[in-house]
C-alpha cells in the first residue's frame, strides 16, 4: 500500500469547512454511546493508531476499523495533551449527562431547594465539561477553577431564585418554566470565559496553515470563547425552550394528572432526544480549527501584529489559525 493511500490521522474525515461535514464528524465523536467503552477497548484503539502511523498496523487491517479506531480515540483523548478524559467530562457524556440535569431543571422549576439543588448540580457538571475541554496550553490554578465554578455557580442560582421570585404570582406558569434556560444561559456566560480566563489574559497560540506556532494573541481567544459560549446556550435551547410549551399542553391533559410521576421521565428523555442532535449540531456551528484574518489583528492588536512579523520575517499570512475548544 503506497503512503497516498493510507489515512491521514491528523486529520479529519470529513470536510470540516462545510458544516454538514463538521455535523458528520461530530456525530462520530458526541455519540452517548462511545462513553460506555471500557478502559481496555479505549487503550487498544490508541496501540492500533500508533501503530498504524509507524506503519506496523496487523497486516489486512480494513480501512473502516482505523477510522473508527480514530472516531472512538477523539471522543476519549485530549487533543493537546493525548491525556484519557474523565468519562463525565467527555462530549460523548453530554446526552446522558445532560438529559438528566435539564430534565430535573424542567421538571422541579417550583420548588426553591429543588431549583438551588439541581442548578449547583448542573453547573458542577459544566465546570468538569469545561475543565476536561480546556486548551491545555493555558493552564489554570486551582485558586481559578475555584473562582470560576463558585461564580458560575452564583450567577446560576441568583438567576434562577431572582427569576423565580420575581414572576412569582406576576406570570404564568408556561413564563415561569422557561426559568432554568435563563439560569443556564446565564451561567455560561460566566463559566466558560473564567474557566478559560488564562487565554484571555494571556492569549492563544496561533499557527500558520501547516501547523506552526507563531504568537500568543487575545483576540483569537475571545473569538474562540465566544464561540464556545454561544455554542454551549444553542446545544441547550431546543429542549428548554420548546419543552415547556409541550409541558403546559400535556400536563393539562387527564393521563399525566392521573399519572404525575411520569412527568420527569417524559421530560429527562425528550432532552435526551433534543441533546442527541442538537450536541453534534451545536459542535458543528463553527469550525474547531478556527481563523482570524491578520489584517483584523493589525487594527484590534498590533502589538500581537508586530510580533507575528517579527516570527514570519516580515511574510506574514492572510489567516493565522488555533483549537477554539468545545
Amino acid at each position: 500500500m503506497g503512503d497516498t493511500s493510507r489515512i491521514n490521522l491528523d486529520v479529519p474525515r470529513y470536510d470540516q469547512s462545510q458544516f454538514i461535514g463538521r455535523l458528520q464528524h461530530f456525530f462520530g465523536i458526541t455519540d452517548w454511546r462511545l462513553c460506555f467503552k471500557s478502559d481496555k477497548e479505549l487503550d487498544e484503539v490508541k496501540d492500533l493508531l500508533q501503530r498504524y502511523r509507524n506503519g506496523q498496523e496487523p497486516p489486512g487491517t480494513p480501512e473502516e476499523k482505523i477510522w473508527y479506531a480514530k472516531r472512538l480515540y477523539e471522543s476519549a483523548f485530549h487533543p493537546d495533551t493525548g491525556e484519557k478524559q474523565n468519562v463525565i467530562g467527555r462530549m460523548s457524556f453530554q446526552v446522558p449527562g445532560g438529559m438528566i440535569l435539564s430534565g430535573a431543571m424542567l421538571t422541579f422549576y417550583k420548588s426553591t431547594p429543588a431549583v438551588v439543588f439541581w442548578q449547583w448540580a448542573n453547573q458542577s457538571f459544566n465546570a468538569l465539561v469545561n475543565f476536561t475541554n480546556r486548551n491545555a496550553k493555558s493552564p489554570l490554578t486551582e485558586k481559578q477553577m475555584g473562582v470560576a465554578y463558585l461564580s458560575a455557580t452564583g450567577a446560576a442560582l441568583a438567576t434562577a431564585l431572582g427569576l423565580k421570585s420575581f414572576l412569582a404570582g406576576r406570570a404564568s406558569t408556561l413564563l415561569q418554566r422557561y426559568v432554568p434556560f435563563a439560569a443556564v444561559a446565564a451561567a455560561n456566560c460566566i463559566n466558560i470565559p473564567l474557566m478559560r480566563q488564562n487565554e484571555l489574559l494571556d492569549g492563544i497560540i496561533v499557527c500558520d496553515e501547516d501547523g506552526n506556532e507563531l504568537v500568543s494573541s487575545r483576540l483569537a481567544a475571545v473569538k474562540g470563547i465566544s464561540q464556545v459560549v454561544f455554542s454551549r446556550i444553542f446545544m441547550a435551547a431546543p429542549g428548554m425552550t420548546l419543552l415547556p410549551v409541550i409541558m403546559e399542553k400535556l400536563e393539562k391533559q387527564a393521563w399525566l394528572r392521573k399519572n404525575p410521576r411520569l412527568n420527569a421521565p417524559f421530560q429527562v428523555l425528550a432532552c435526551g432526544v433534543s441533546l442527541t442532535f442538537m450536541t453534534p449540531a451545536a459542535c458543528a456551528l463553527f469550525n474547531q480549527k478556527c481563523s482570524i484574518n491578520t489584517s483584523t489583528l493589525a487594527k484590534l492588536e498590533p502589538d500581537t501584529y508586530a510580533r507575528l512579523k517579527i516570527k514570519c520575517h516580515g511574510c506574514v499570512p492572510d489567516s493565522v489559525y488555533f483549537n477554539k475548544g468545545l
